[in-house]
């Protein structure tokens, strides 16, 4: 068991040990349905502290080979489904957190470098006895490793985005790592399955994505994913009556994040921190400052302070076109833009049958949004 091949699952254990957990399997059964086919590769968005991590450490724990996380997962909805024994402990995982590169790194070449150096380390140690073309390029050596094994490889990577949002003004250093990760990924026979999260779905350049074979669930449009984004209504319901809290007051302050296809989705951080403190407060705004939004805002595209302020006093909404988004955090070109990047780091909901956007709750609009407008 390693770092990041074949982690196990002491992360996922760790997660449904809490007080609070809601069963979010049934994504694997989804996962298991695209196994080794074009449509392999997954890249999931939400906003922060909305669950990223739990999945994919839950993910890791279910299709890491050098575990037995059967008991683990007997309990949930996945062990009911035929494709989860076919599946359960049978593939090399390499779980990376981008983050983590990142933050130790001081340019793009070192955290390529260290990332390709960690996961070549583990693979040598673990299949030593198999001779190699080149053990410094790590993609040769998983394909040395698959030919000699048969066992394919699921690569998850956690805050792919983070370059995006940490270094976004160096163009360079950005399609430096999309390149990165497409000579990895892209027709390499020993993927099996490719998931991702971040904040922000994939970087585009002009009208094309720089990982096109990626299928994109996000904020905007979560598809079949999308009861796996946050917590479903009915889940809030249930949680309200074992923790003894009100369900309309929860819904006031948490709800709003609406998705074809589930409905009302609250946020999951907050949603736990309410009931496990019994009071409803601001949470998720404590997880970063509203500076950031205010940068934004004040950028004004074609009236958006006046918008927000409509938003606000009026609960009205507002119809944006989502589809010309550079998916970045400096490329905008209209008032659409500025609202769509508002959509995926959660200040805003967004329905897509009306094409519209709406401050999503109480905890938006009084710690997010008003204090933008503070003298």
């Amino acid at each position: 068991m390693g770092v990041y091949l074949n982690p196990g699952n002491k992360a996922f254990q760790r997660t449904i040990n809490s007080q609070i957990y809601i069963d979010k399997t049934g994504l694997i059964r989804y996962c298991n349905s695209v196994m080794d086919t074009a449509q392999e590769f997954i890249c999931m968005s939400r906003p922060r502290r909305f669950g990223k991590s739990v999945t994919a450490h839950m993910l890791a724990a279910y299709y890491d080979r050098e575990c037995d996380s059967k008991a683990l997962f007997q309990q949930f909805e996945i062990a009911s489904w035929e494709s989860y024994l076919e599946h359960l402990n049978r593939y090399d995982v390499i779980f990376l957190n981008m983050q983590e590169f990142l933050s130790q790194s001081g340019s793009i070449e070192e955290m390529l470098d260290l990332l390709q150096r960690s996961v070549l380390w583990e693979l040598l140690d673990k299949y030593s006895e198999f001779r190699y073309f080149d053990e410094k390029n790590l993609m040769r050596t998983m394909q040395d490793v698959y030919q000699q094994t048969q066992v394919p490889f699921v690569l998850i990577v956690d805050e792919w985005d983070c370059i995006f949002r940490e270094d976004r003004m160096d163009a360079e250093a950005q399609k430096k790592y999309l390149d990165f990760l497409r000579g990895l990924l892209k027709d390499k026979i020993y993927i099996a399955l490719a998931y991702m999260t971040g904040i922000l779905p994939i970087k585009k350049y002009g009208t094309h994505s720089a990982l096109n074979m990626f299928s994109e669930f996000s904020m905007t449009f979560a598809g079949p994913l999308a009861e796996y984004v946050g917590f479903t209504e009915d889940e809030v319901r249930l949680l309200c009556e074992n923790w003894h809290m009100d369900f309309e007051e929860t819904k006031k302050w948490y709800d709003g994040y609406w998705l074809e296809g589930a409905g009302s989705i609250y946020n999951p951080q907050s949603v736990v921190s309410a009931m496990q403190f019994g009071k409803f407060q601001f949470y998720w705004n404590q997880t970063e400052t509203f500076e950031a939004l205010k940068t934004y805002i004040d950028m004004n595209f074609d009236g958006l302070r006046d918008d927000i302020i409509g938003m606000m006093n009026d609960d009205k909404c507002i119809a944006v076109d989502v589809r010309g988004f550079s998916n970045d955090m400096v490329t905008f070109h209209s008032k659409d833009d500025v609202l769509t990047l508002l959509v995926h780091l959660g200040y805003l909901g967004y329905d897509s049958e009306a094409g519209e956007v709406f401050i999503p709750n109480h905890e938006i609009l009084s710690g997010k949004v008003q204090p933008c407008f503070a003298k």
